[in-house]
């Protein structure tokens, strides 16, 4: 659903596609992102993510339908109140680490004295402080990456774009990253980052959208994600709920101490767990546990996408 006439979209997609030849990576994809959110852009490989930035970028142009970036449409006038970080990575590797940062900088209207202070700044805070003039061939990966990301926030953006941010990164560096993207949002910014590992997208996101062959599957909170999916309880019991109101399944785990078993149980569309829990007592159904499950986004995903279209 897209952002209504009252709210202020930071980014608007209308009816997009993209066209490379018979092949179609984008097929009529329609969302907005609403002023001050960190909205994830959720797919397997090829799925459409990064051909859907390049266009909001106006890297390449879509074949059909419009696109609105703070409310203009794509071009080199929004360079200044954006950040983008790549999925492929590319830096000049004889330029040292802060005239790197500057460059990028500079590209975005920023003055070079500012661009060095916010960038010398930012160096600091990733712990790269006293490599700011070595050059980038000399860096680790993950020291070239921190800088990467410091000239794409370097302008403190309006709207901040990260193509699979985590890719390649360590554990340590996920979390910089994270807690960047924290950062960038409690300062005001609208964050959108593609990304296939859900977990990231659980911890970060206000909403999200699933992709797969270029069109939407979804587009809601996580909670509304999770809601598109059965709910799932683990129960102890006397006997078999299969028929209680409400069960659409029920798969017996094993058996527990004196007799009780354990049954998994999942509910018919609509049903409520609480629901089940009175029917129980008013049918006297012998019940020791009763244990709601709450799906992960990878297993919400699976269920909206299929499992073929989310390994594409």
């Amino acid at each position: 659903m897209l952002a209504s006439s009252s709210e202020t979209a930071a980014l608007r997609l209308d009816g997009v596609s993209k066209k490379f030849d018979q092949t179609l990576a984008v097929d009529d994809l329609s969302f907005a992102v609403r002023e001050g959110e960190t909205f994830g852009f959720l797919g397997g490989n090829g799925a459409g993510k990064t051909t859907s930035l390049r266009m909001v970028l106006d890297i390449i142009r879509p074949t059909s339908g419009s696109i609105s970036v703070l409310g203009r449409a794509p071009g080199r006038e929004n360079a200044a109140a954006i950040g983008f970080l790549p999925e492929e990575r590319g830096l000049y590797r004889q330029m040292s680490a802060i005239d790197t940062i500057v460059y990028f900088g500079r590209l975005k209207g920023m003055s070079a004295s500012d661009a060095r202070r916010e960038g010398l700044a930012l160096l600091e805070r990733f712990g790269l402080g006293g490599n700011a003039k070595t050059t980038i061939d000399k860096l680790s990966k993950g020291m070239a990456q921190k800088v990467q990301l410091a000239a794409a926030i370097v302008n403190r953006p309006t709207l901040l774009l990260l193509d699979e941010p985590f890719s390649g990164l360590d554990p340590v560096n996920q979390t910089l990253l994270e807690d960047e993207i924290r950062r960038a949002a409690s300062d005001g910014a609208t964050v959108v980052f593609s990304t296939h590992v859900m977990q990231h997208a659980e911890r970060l996101c206000d909403r999200l959208l699933f992709l797969a062959r270029g069109r939407k599957r979804f587009e809601g909170t996580i909670d509304e994600a999770r809601g598109s999916m059965p709910a799932r309880l683990l129960l102890t019991a006397r006997q078999s709920p299969a028929g209680l109101p409400g069960v659409a399944s029920a798969t017996r785990l094993g058996d527990g101490a004196d007799g009780w078993e354990e049954w998994e149980v999942h509910l018919a569309p609509q049903a409520d767990a609480g629901d089940l829990l009175e029917t129980c007592i008013a049918q006297g159904f012998a019940l020791r546990r009763c244990e709601q499950q709450r799906p992960g986004l990878h297993d919400v995903f699976i269920h909206l996408v299929g499992p073929t279209e989310a390994r594409a």
